[in-house]
């Protein structure tokens, strides 16, 4: 395919992108792909500590961090959609989908990743974003959606969800244990996708320093994941020497053979 290769990342909050798949993102970028990010909300309520600095400082704060870490990805481009955190699920969803679409149209991505349904461990904004991003990814391709200044139509080729393999849940566990997050006075957990469900496994292996100064750069958060400093090399590379993925769709390739590639088929 002689067309420039895109990545997409619709995710929810400053540090997913690094946390999650900044192995990832980091390897493409290295291998000349073109790699963006969306992010619904500043980060505005995830502050550990006493001197809670409000929501708009908060929100610059975690911005600037976002943006560093953006640039020790190599990302071209940071984009918010504007809503505050643990709002998410309660945005309109029409105005939210509207909003990715435009970002789809206007970079044109191939490939497009973001959570699982389940919010990689049940967190509202995160299962929101899912849901708006896939909604996009439909309506971004309909000739008939939006006004007529909304771009031209685009068909995303391939969408991932960002995925625990049993290997990363275990290394992330080592660290900190049961991860746990209180919603609607219930428990939601991590849980880890069986071998057989993961369609994809990305070899992170050479970029974890990358991903891992990414995760320096988000500073306001580093009480919260202060025992990954003191890690050995060989647990950095198991928490993002390898990142699982499952395949939600894709219109060029199909299988059941594990990819190692998010753009098989596209290549």
């Amino acid at each position: 395919m002689s067309e420039k290769l895109r990545l997409m990342c619709v995710l929810a909050h400053p540090d997913d992108e690094s946390l999650g798949s900044g192995g990832t993102l980091a390897k493409y970028a290295a291998e000349g792909v073109e790699t963006y990010l969306v992010t619904a909300t500043r980060g505005e309520r995830g502050w550990w500590g006493d001197d809670y600095p409000g929501l708009e400082a908060l929100g610059k704060i975690r911005e600037a961090e976002l943006q560093a870490a953006a640039k020790a990805l190599s990302l071209r481009e940071v984009s918010f959609l504007n809503y505050v955190d643990g709002d998410v699920d309660q945005a309109d969803p029409a105005e939210a989908v509207s909003k990715i679409v435009e970002h789809l149209r206007r970079r044109r991505p191939q490939v497009v990743i973001t959570f699982s349904p389940d919010g990689a461990y049940g967190h509202p904004d995160h299962i929101a974003t899912s849901q708006f991003a896939t909604a996009a990814i439909v309506c971004a391709a309909d000739p008939g959606y939006g006004p007529p200044d909304s771009g031209r139509p685009h068909r995303v080729s391939k969408l991932y969800y960002k995925v625990w393999t049993l290997e990363e849940l275990a290394a992330y566990q080592s660290v900190f244990g049961d991860l746990v997050m209180r919603v609607d006075d219930k428990d939601r957990r991590v849980v880890a996708w069986e071998d057989w469900a993961i369609t994809t496994r990305i070899d992170t292996e050479a970029h974890w320093r990358t991903a891992w100064q990414a995760v320096l750069c988000h500073q306001s958060q580093l009480p919260a994941y202060h025992k990954l400093e003191n890690l050995s090399e060989e647990h950095h590379k198991g928490l993002w020497g390898c990142q699982g993925y499952y395949r939600a769709f894709s219109v060029v390739n199909g299988g059941r053979q594990v990819e190692s590639d998010l753009f098989e088929g596209l290549r």
